[in-house]
């Protein structure tokens, strides 16, 4: 029976662990660039699990709605309905004092507080961000201003009076009809379809903001 050299051994392990690693960052990179797609527009068919929509830039496009895909129903609001410690979302741009200018509000109901909490980049304009948190202050009187606080952080926004505020509020599938304005973020599967993570779709004709 020959014995095997540590040196042969370290020969063929030692690559194959580097390998592994590789492997490993290379899957992690990946999972890190594929961004969910947003998809903006109106459902123009909704049968079985695919969801058709005809989106804002012109696009028809076909999504997997899952059994267990959340599904929010999107009314419209009023500034005055956002008060301390109401749990919301936000999508702003920068402004040059440091603090955000709101593009639309939405109120998320009690059941949902926590969704999607802290501040992240969106896709709704040019260097916008989302953050999800807890009102602290509101200032309606004087600008109306809001600071929302987060995990790790709190940003203060300013509301401009035309911007769209939306109350949110736990949906299903009845809400996916002909003519309703959705916005929802895929991923794409295997098979190079489209699936939804979430889809926030408008009840009475409103359109979802976000």
């Amino acid at each position: 029976m020959k014995l095997v050299s540590r040196g042969f051994i370290r020969g063929i392990v030692a690559p194959a662990i580097a390998a592994s690693v590789l492997l490993a960052a290379g899957t992690a990179a990946y999972a890190q660039s594929a961004q969910p797609t947003g998809v903006r527009g109106t459902i123009t068919s909704f049968a079985g699990d695919d969801l058709k929509v005809h989106t804002r830039d012109g696009k028809d496009l076909d999504v997997k709605v899952a059994p267990n895909t959340p599904i929010r129903g999107v009314t419209l609001a009023k500034i005055t309905e956002i008060k301390p410690n109401s749990y919301i979302g936000t999508a702003a741009i920068p402004q040059a004092n440091g603090t955000l200018k709101a593009l639309e509000v939405h109120v998320f109901p009690e059941s949902m507080r926590g969704s999607g909490d802290g501040h992240r980049p969106w896709d709704l304009g040019g260097n916008s961000s989302m953050t999800n948190g807890t009102v602290g202050n509101v200032v309606v009187s004087n600008g109306r201003t809001i600071t929302v606080k987060y995990k790790g952080g709190e940003k203060k926004i300013y509301v401009p009076e035309d911007v769209p505020i939306v109350d949110l509020e736990p949906g299903d599938k009845s809400l996916l009809v002909p003519g309703a304005k959705v916005v929802l973020f895929a991923h794409k599967e295997a098979d190079g379809s489209m699936a939804a993570n979430f889809i926030s779709a408008g009840k009475d004709g409103v359109t979802p903001p976000m």
